[in-house]
């Protein structure tokens, strides 16, 4: 009698060791996650300790162009990627076919409209030049930013879900506003001559300026164009994505974000 009460302890005991191996094993899950080399890669070092205290074990794999982090992703040799926005994501997924979807937002780089003569993009007056970039990406941002500042109002679904668009989609515009389409990179050098001009973060810092003190405007932090978490779209409910965004989108990465990139990356959460 005795030693079937043992028999019975020894395996309840035997059990809960395994379920606790299982579980142990479980949290120990490499999670692999594609980003790209520069700012994505610094913010992921300090995501990937926060990570770790919440029993989350997260290898991040650089990548030096926009298109092989989601075909590794879509193949399954990846569980994630962060480098790309909305737009992007939705333009792959319908070239390629990719099963990818966002599981949460990380940051933006926002395009802002700069002026050498205007406290406000509200002192705008009637017929002012405002220059935009000239790519169909960058001139949609900067017509978008337009649009939400009350400058200017586009044809209805122009500018969203995949339809870039142009001044030829501005449908009404009150001030008369003269649209000068320039490449991105002149744009900072064509501030004397314009009254406004919508500049892309990367060619605002090269010129010295600094997008949250400098801007007249500037993209909300949930743009369409806040970079996310992709993850394939069997993995979205997954407790592990859960555990991955929130790393991601703690205070101690926020407060690296603001103190590293002094306003030229925000944070979107």
């Amino acid at each position: 009698m005795q030693r079937k009460i043992l028999r019975k302890a020894f395996s309840a005991v035997a059990a809960a060791a395994l379920l606790t191996s299982a579980v142990a094993h479980a949290d120990d899950k490499v999670i692999k996650v594609g980003t790209i080399s520069g700012p994505d890669a610094q913010i992921w070092s300090v995501v990937t300790k926060v990570a770790r205290r919440e029993g989350l074990n997260v290898k991040v794999i650089e990548f030096n162009d926009y298109v092989q982090p989601n075909a590794a992703l879509d193949a399954g040799d990846l569980d994630a990627n962060s480098f790309q926005h909305q737009p992007y994501l939705d333009s792959q997924v319908k070239q390629r076919g990719y099963k990818i979807v966002s599981a949460g937002l990380t940051y933006i780089s926002p395009l802002g409209i700069y002026s050498k003569k205007l406290k406000s993009v509200k002192d705008l007056q009637l017929g002012a030049k405002v220059a935009v970039p000239n790519d169909p990406s960058n001139e949609n941002r900067a017509l978008l930013l337009l649009q939400a500042q009350g400058v200017i109002k586009l044809k209805a679904g122009a500018g969203t879900n995949g339809n870039s668009a142009t001044p030829l989609d501005v449908a009404e515009n009150p001030k008369k506003i003269k649209l000068v389409e320039l490449d991105a990179a002149q744009l900072p050098r064509a501030l004397g001559d314009v009254d406004a001009a919508a500049i892309n973060t990367n060619y605002a810092l090269a010129a010295g300026l600094q997008p949250t003190k400098d801007a007249i405007a500037l993209e909300d932090i949930h743009s369409p164009y806040a970079n996310l978490i992709a993850v394939r779209a069997q993995d979205k409910d997954q407790p592990w994505v859960k555990k991955l965004v929130a790393a991601y989108q703690s205070d101690d990465v926020r407060q690296f974000i603001k103190t590293q990139f002094k306003g030229s990356v925000v944070p979107s959460f």
